[in-house]
């Protein structure tokens, strides 16, 4: 049996100008998923998806060389699974010359957008040992920071390069994340929607320099005000670029602290600065799921 492993991400800094180049604060989750592989002599490959619970949430077969579906619980999920595996062994021939059994099993809620599918392409490229932004390009697309961010060990400053990223390790650990939390919005946003949807002709030459000049100042913050001045200004520019209004317009006018949307606007997480009121005043809003940032970011 082989094993491989990946974080969640949570995407601080530049979310959809990302796609345009500029620079990203990156934070690989606590949680993240396993992959596990046991070879078997038959030419069919059993494949079972769990989740935080433990509990089967998809199931299904395919009998190799071809990699032909047999039999499955979700007919899309299987041919996207497929797509994925078809290409893996077309840029490593070596790949999958066996049947067996592969698990994976996810260590956070599959609703929250922590990177359920970045976690997947990252296990299967590390397994198959192929380049995983070659085979995330060719799958469900994307910046690849959320990619960078299963793979590594603690933050990083990313810049989208196609196959080969700049991922920079980056000593982001602030001395107030006891007043950082995530928030999650009761909502699953389908990140690969929003980044097709996305215009990335927008992201000007004068936005990249903008946001990261931002990131890198974020990035080493030391100071909770200037912090909470850096996302709201982070959040305006962002806001002017997507043409929609700010989680805190829409939602939260009346908190006193600062808050901040995380990859694609509308749902998932945000991350809110505040102190120990601070959960109770999402929870009373309806937003019950609130997570400390030290419980949340695996930090160097």
């Amino acid at each position: 049996m082989v094993s491989f492993y990946s974080h969640g991400k949570l995407l601080i800094t530049a979310e959809y100008a990302v796609l345009g180049g500029a620079k990203a604060l990156a934070v690989p989750c606590k949680k993240g998923q396993k992959l596990r592989y046991e070879e078997s002599d038959e030419p069919v490959l059993h494949w079972r998806s769990l989740d935080e619970t433990a509990k089967c949430w998809f199931e299904t077969q395919f009998i190799l060389p071809n990699l032909k579906i047999v039999q499955t619980s979700n007919t899309d999920l299987s041919k996207q699974l497929q797509e994925i595996l078809i290409f893996a062994k077309k840029e490593n021939p070596s790949f999958l010359r066996q049947g067996g059994t592969v698990e994976t099993e996810l260590e956070f809620n599959r609703q929250w957008g922590l990177g359920s599918s970045s976690t997947l392409i990252a296990n299967v490229a590390s397994w198959a040992k192929i380049n995983p932004y070659t085979l995330l390009e060719n799958s469900f697309g994307g910046s690849g920071y959320d990619v960078a961010c299963g793979l590594a060990d603690g933050p990083i400053l990313f810049t989208k390069n196609h196959s080969k990223p700049h991922v920079e390790p980056v000593a982001f650990s602030p001395p107030f994340t006891d007043h950082l939390y995530f928030v999650y919005l009761n909502f699953k946003r389908n990140s690969q929607v929003a980044v097709q949807r996305f215009d990335v002709n927008r992201v000007s030459p004068k936005i990249i320099s903008s946001l990261d000049k931002l990131t890198e100042a974020i990035s080493i913050c030391v100071d909770l005000k200037e912090f909470n001045a850096m996302i709201q200004n982070h959040e305006a520019l962002i806001s002017q670029l997507i043409q929609q209004k700010t989680v805190k317009e829409l939602l939260f006018s009346d908190f006193s602290g600062s808050l901040k949307s995380l990859g694609a606007w509308g749902g998932d997480f945000i991350l809110a600065t505040g102190g120990e009121e601070t959960p109770n005043y999402f929870i009373k809003k309806g937003y019950k799921t609130v997570i400390p940032y030290n419980q949340m970011c695996k930090i160097n």
